[in-house]
């Protein structure tokens, strides 16, 4: 029996496919037989591949309280598993084991994206599949509680594909090659080295991997003499880590600047390339050695797919009053003169791990992220989302650096233009490679330089120490306004996680701010090795030393690009399938202990009319809301009853209430601001609850199988109409109980001149979930 006939007759899932769609599937996936007691899948890895059973039988189990192993459910020959990872992006809730001798075949979830999910009758099996066995869990409370328990990997750190990969990590600087190299196959193959001083005197290549470190001297050449010198340490015999440059799966460069145009990791093009150097205006001394290094490693790997992962990414959710300067609209218009923030790999890669030391969901807590080096920003990371970054237009703006100025009055450089006669290259030299530490200090870029100055009493060693700090600490004040309250600290890069004295200095008077500094505990931080907690015990905020791995988030971010792209095949063939698009306006969610308050004792929600999503409803009851500014009358009351009281107004509310909500998904109220509403029969005043609502898209679990999607990703939308546009940052939520359609506010739907009714479609992912 061939292997296509195997899979009609054995599984029913695949009774419908025609013969081209199976053979697709079988040419792509592969059989392997386990035997018995063999694992086949972990609980807490990464779904990347839908298993068939076509023969013997395997067992799904998980570790309960004690140790002792719960047993789910058993498979047989065509039964299938791993669906509700796939659907949902969560990890594998189960261990899957061979009971006995039997054979699998791993359909990978490339395939299982564009080419299952594209049958109608296949998505509905695979709903009640999923429907059918989370019911089974659920019954029985202590197999829920196994099997729904925490992953290994819940901050998604390590480096997972649907297959093995190979990355090579290339950052390119104005006269350096950063390298690394990672095997998701086997973490622990790693290499990383550095070419520096590329075209001057002093080339030297340093290369680390499994096999120790080499140190070589190198003539003067170009980028092309440091590419061939970092493929022949890669695949020296002696000291290499692969056997040829071929073996290399995907490459990954950093690129400084992705203006509006790139939010997140992007296959790299000839019109993507093209793009990238269009952008050059706004980081001339970086997107232009970016370009060179994707030029020179697409020629010596033509066939290795390429990804670029830009710094100005993590910061796309800053908000247009966040964004802009107080500038001429028109320049923003016509030059997209704007706030963009640099570091941003670094900043979420040190907030994941923050979020990991401290066990919390990145969802719920307010950082501050310190990237201290030669360059340095500040980011406010609120939710896990950028709110706000001290860089600015270009990398000089905000904290004093190495070389570079920070902020500084605009004035000055007209002044300097007059008196000095400085033409505009003049004034970007002064302020990117004459001021900072260097230009204040008079000694050195070199922070270790400027504290061993000030250790001897020099006095504009002393003077720059402190104006560095005193701005750190200004922008941390800052940025705990901005957020209304603050969790952790954190410190990395070069001096954030090297220098003790830097950081207490930073931190100095922030006792007002629940900051309690452990002078010891940030003595002893080993930043580089692991991360430190530098606060007291009692501390109300924590601080951290954390040290930052930009070159594996770029890595994960290139991992997940390669699975977007597969999930874009599948939305392509989706692409004629609208859902409806409401126009959400403001409401109220109760508890029913406020119901009481606001509309008498044992007062019960009174419906007026159903909504679109099962089982929710607008109530005949309506309240005002008010705030320390103005009020908003007659808004109406949204059943059933909640667990929180929630308060969803649009962005332009704000002003009338003088409020500033975040914006969230609905149910992470957490920090945000309260309000005092009042009813017929008493009023209520929360001190938290008044959000504007994340656009989102509701689905059942069958639509996102059917759009490719998972329960948390989020993605682009196009929606019809008189001034047709996309919206970016659309969230998907998946649950059973959902039906299709895309909400927006009233503020997003009257610029887009968008009504109740309209159509969308899903352009493109920007990340999975």
């Amino acid at each position: 029996m061939n292997a296509q006939t195997l899979l009609k007759e054995q599984v029913a899932l695949f009774k419908d496919f025609s013969a081209e769609r199976l053979q697709q599937l079988v040419d792509g996936s592969r059989s392997i037989s386990f035997e018995a007691s063999q694992a086949i899948a972990h609980r807490g890895e990464e779904a990347t591949h839908f298993f068939v059973v076509l023969s013997g039988t395997v067992a799904a189990s998980v570790l309960g309280d004690g140790g002792a192993r719960q047993t789910l459910g058993q498979l047989k020959a065509g039964d299938t598993f791993n669906e509700m990872a796939l659907m949902t992006g969560d990890v594998v809730l189960a261990d899957f084991i061979a009971e006995s001798r039997c054979e699998v075949l791993l359909i990978p979830v490339s395939l299982f994206q564009s080419v299952i999910v594209a049958e109608p009758g296949a998505v509905q099996r695979i709903s009640r599949t999923i429907a059918e066995r989370m019911k089974t869990v659920l019954t029985d409370p202590a197999k829920a509680a196994a099997a729904l328990g925490q992953s290994d990997d819940p901050y998604g750190l390590k480096l997972k594909g649907e297959r093995p990969e190979k990355t090579l990590v290339i950052n390119c600087g104005s006269s350096s090659l950063k390298y690394c190299f990672y095997d998701t196959a086997d973490e622990s193959r790693q290499a990383r080295g550095q070419v520096e001083r590329i075209g001057i005197d002093g080339t030297a290549h340093k290369h680390h991997g499994p096999k120790g470190e080499v140190k070589r001297n190198m003539p003067h050449g170009d980028f092309a003499a440091a590419f061939k010198a970092m493929v022949e340490a890669l695949t020296a015999k002696d000291t290499g880590i692969i056997g040829s440059a071929a073996e290399v799966s995907v490459v990954v460069h950093r690129v400084v600047h992705g203006g509006e145009k790139f939010t997140e990791g992007t296959l790299i093009t000839d019109e993507v390339l093209a793009q990238i150097e269009a952008l050059s205006p706004l980081a001339p001394l970086h997107n232009p050695v970016n370009v060179a290094g994707i030029r020179e490693m697409r020629r010596l790997l033509p066939d290795v797919p390429q990804v670029a992962v830009f710094d100005t990414a993590f910061h796309h959710t800053l908000q247009p009053y966040v964004f802009l300067y107080g500038l001429p609209y028109e320049l923003y218009e016509k030059q997209r003169v704007r706030r963009y923030g640099f570091h941003g790999t670094s900043h979420q890669y040190v907030s994941l791990r923050a979020a990991q030391f401290l066990k919390r969901r990145p969802n719920e807590l307010r950082f501050v992220s310190c990237h201290l080096g030669n360059g340095s920003s500040l980011c406010a990371v609120n939710h896990g989302r950028s709110v706000d970054t001290s860089m600015g237009f270009t990398p000089a703006e905000g904290l004093i650096m190495g070389t570079r100025c920070g902020d500084v009055d605009t004035g000055v450089l007209a002044f300097l233009e007059r008196s000095e006669k400085l033409s505009a290259s003049q004034s970007e030299e002064l302020l990117n490679k004459k001021s900072g530490l260097l230009g204040l200090s008079g000694i050195s870029s070199d922070m270790r330089e400027v504290l061993k100055a000030a250790d001897g009493d020099n006095p504009r060693a002393l003077v720059a120490l402190k104006a560095y700090c005193y701005r750190v600490r200004k922008y941390i004040g800052a940025y705990v306004a901005s957020m209304g309250g603050l969790d952790a600290v954190i410190f990395t890069g070069g001096i954030g996680q090297g220098s003790a004295e830097v950081r207490a200095l930073a931190l100095q008077g922030l006792e007002c701010m629940g900051i309690t500094l452990d002078l010891q505990r940030n003595r002893d931080a080993r930043g580089f090795d692991e991360v430190c907690r530098i606060t007291t015990d009692d501390s109300k905020v924590t601080v951290l030393v954390v040290p930052t791995d930009e070159e594996r988030m770029m890595a994960r971010e290139a991992l997940r690009t390669l699975a977007r792209s597969q999930v874009g095949k599948a939305l392509a063939a989706q692409a004629k399938q609208p859902f409806l698009v409401e126009v959400s306006a403001h409401h109220i969610h109760l508890t029913q202990e406020h119901v009481e308050a606001l509309f008498g004792k044992g007062h019960q929600l009174t419906k007026h009319a159903d909504l679109s999503q099962p089982g929710q409803y607008a109530c005949k009851e309506q309240l005002a809301i008010v705030g320390p500014k103005g009020r908003i009358e007659r808004v109406r009351v949204l059943g059933p009853t909640r667990k929180y009281t929630q308060i969803e107004i649009a962005m332009t509310e704000q002003y009338k209430l003088g409020v500033q909500p975040p914006i969230r998904e609905s149910g992470d109220i957490a920090g945000s601001p309260g309000c005092t509403l009042e009813g017929t029969a008493g009023s209520v005043t929360v001190d938290k609850g008044v959000i504007c609502a994340l656009r989102h898209i509701h689905m059942t679990p069958a639509d996102a199988l059917g759009y490719g999607v998972r329960d948390k990703s989020v993605v682009r939308v196009r929606i019809e109409g008189d001034r047709e546009l996309v919206f970016g940052d659309v969230l998907i939520r998946v649950d059973p109980s959902f039906a299709l359609a895309m909400h927006i506010d009233t503020d997003e739907a009257n610029a887009a001149h968008v009504k109740t009714g309209a159509q969308g479609f899903i352009e493109g992912i920007q990340s999975e979930g």
